[in-house]
């Protein structure tokens, strides 16, 4: 593949003519030509992975496998199997001998997705392998490899807060990054939304079999004018839904739901003016629009459009306002009494439970 076609290929995915997103563009350019590391930051939906993507595709090693690991979605120790692989009849289910991602991409490129909920066991292990290079699959004695793979690392958290909290290592921290890449919040480019609309639309009608063709001028506004608190991922999700849902070949402003349609002044303001976070956002609609968490949050958080952080901040809004009742949590973000037990392993099993006592 001659550099011609990297560029264009990576190019696809790179949707908007701003001045923030030819920035981003021209600067993963510069960036792919080396073998750096690179950390990747910004808020949950931006495309911090599209961004990875295209670093892999313009880079050198753009013939060898991209890898990614999401490091939020598995528990410590499938995510250390996950990365390093494994030995037959190292752990309960080891039936065989498995590489890890290290080691199928070698000579390419591993994404490190979400890199900042990484327990600091599973950091260790990560610094370790930087620094030398070398792999050791879980349950193995001896017999290391080396293996060669470029590191692209993404977080939504400020690593640097995550340091000082003792959270995050910061030997880890100035290993990965080498060269910092912010991609902006949709917010801060939204001349970019009728493209992106369109891309999307053209998209999910030709997938879902649609008639729809267009989007009216009221509802094209409405669509610039939303907060998009799950950034583009949200946006697109917002697209396949009325790809399916829209009454005619044209998206017209009913066809949106009723959160588009209203003329919250908080959603016109400018971004210095508007101190409220997501969380606030979220536990408001629960609070004082009486939606369930089901609804709310539980299909956001499992599509990667809010983070772990956001619950746990939704759940401490909640814990202080119930005085550490869990039970008194669960009926103010609408849940029926037989949803409690199911409450509480869903933030378990995510570990998004808080210490009840702190708030009482």
């Amino acid at each position: 593949m001659n550099t011609m076609t990297m560029r264009a290929r990576a190019r696809v995915d790179m949707i908007g003519h701003s001045p923030e997103i030819v920035n981003l563009q021209e600067e993963i350019e510069r960036v792919a030509r080396s073998d750096a590391k690179v950390l990747i930051t910004g808020e949950s939906g931006v495309g911090k992975e599209i961004v990875a993507r295209s670093i892999h595709r313009l880079g050198p090693r753009a013939a060898m496998p991209f890898a990614p690991v999401n490091c939020a979605g598995l528990p410590e120790t499938l995510l250390e199997s996950e990365l390093f692989g494994h030995v037959k009849g190292s752990f309960t289910g080891a039936y065989r001998d498995k590489p890890g991602k290290l080691e199928t991409a070698h000579m390419g490129t591993v994404f490190l997705d979400e890199v900042g909920e990484m327990t600091l066991r599973m950091q260790g292990l990560l610094l370790r392998f930087l620094e030398t290079g070398e792999l050791q699959k879980v349950g193995q004695d001896g017999g290391s490899r080396h293996v060669n793979v470029r590191v692209v690392a993404a977080t939504n958290r400020n690593l640097r807060e995550l340091v000082a909290q003792n959270l995050f290592r910061d030997d880890l921290y100035y290993r990965l990054n080498v060269i910092h890449i912010v991609v902006p919040p949709l917010r801060d480019h939204r001349d970019d939304i009728p493209e992106l609309v369109e891309h999307f639309l053209g998209r999910y009608t030709a997938t879902n079999l649609s008639n729809v063709t267009s989007v009216s001028p009221a509802a094209m506004k409405a669509l610039c004018e939303h907060p998009w608190l799950g950034n583009v991922r949200e946006l697109e999700n917002a697209i396949e839904r009325l790809a399916v849902t829209a009454k005619g070949p044209q998206i017209e402003l009913e066809d949106l739901p009723a959160d588009f349609r209203s003329q919250d002044p908080i959603n016109l303001r400018p971004r210095r003016e508007r101190r409220r976070t997501v969380a606030d956002d979220l536990y408001k609609r629960m609070t004082e629009q009486r939606e369930s968490f089901w609804v709310t949050i539980y299909p956001l958080f499992m599509e990667r459009e809010i983070t772990r952080a956001n619950v746990r901040e939704v759940v401490r809004k909640g814990l202080e306002e119930a005085r550490g009742n869990y039970k008194i949590v669960a009926r103010l973000f609408n849940m029926e009494s037989r949803d409690y037990k199911r409450f509480l392993n869903f933030l378990r099993k995510h570990d998004c439970q808080l210490p009840f006592k702190e708030y009482r």
